[in-house]
């Protein structure tokens, strides 16, 4: 799987995953839904992703 596959994946997961806790606990799980999504703005324009990082940094992705 390619380092963008993963990152939308996680992504996307971590939306799911705020919106249902933001549900059925607590809505300030809401802003964790706009942290994901302003850093998926800000990646767009900068061409840095913080996840990329991270992925590289534990090992979870090494380069192809």
């Amino acid at each position: 799987m390619s380092l963008d596959h993963k990152i939308r994946l996680i992504a996307g997961s971590f939306i799911l995953l705020s919106l249902a806790i933001g549900w059925w606990v607590t809505p300030w799980a809401f802003l964790f839904t706009a942290f994901v999504g302003v850093n998926l703005i800000q990646s767009s324009f900068t061409r840095w992703c913080l996840m990329e990082d991270i992925l590289k940094a534990t090992g979870i992705h090494e380069r192809e």
